[in-house]
């Protein structure tokens, strides 16, 4: 029998030995080991790399399939150029203002 507000689950002051029950999960945590710390980098590492092999392939076949020449209007002047090097050129031009963007936005914040 167990005395009124005491939880059988939970070891006594004192107490020796493992205990059972739904309220144990084992040994406190310790904030992550050494060996999780370095496989949780593993894993990122891995899935950084996947990702880089995935997109350079996106990229290989992005640059097979468009291999006609196009057009391409100028401000003052037309120019014929293929197309994967119009849509890498449009491509960096907009990562660059979404970059500076990013900038304008981060300075802001700093003021604040």
């Amino acid at each position: 029998m167990t005395s009124p507000g005491t939880d059988p689950t939970r070891p006594r002051p004192g107490a020796t030995g493992p205990t059972t029950g739904p309220g144990t999960t084992g040994p406190a945590p310790t904030g992550g080991t050494t060996t999780e710390r370095h496989a949780g980098r593993t894993i990122g590492r891995t899935l950084a790399l996947a990702l880089l092999l995935f997109v350079t392939v996106l990229l290989v076949l992005f640059v097979v399939f468009n291999t006609q020449t196009v057009e391409i209007s100028l401000v003052f002047t037309d120019v014929q150029a293929p197309l994967v090097l119009a849509l890498v050129i449009a491509a960096a031009l907009g990562g660059l203002l979404v970059g500076l963007a990013s900038l304008v936005l981060r300075a802001r914040r700093r003021r604040s």
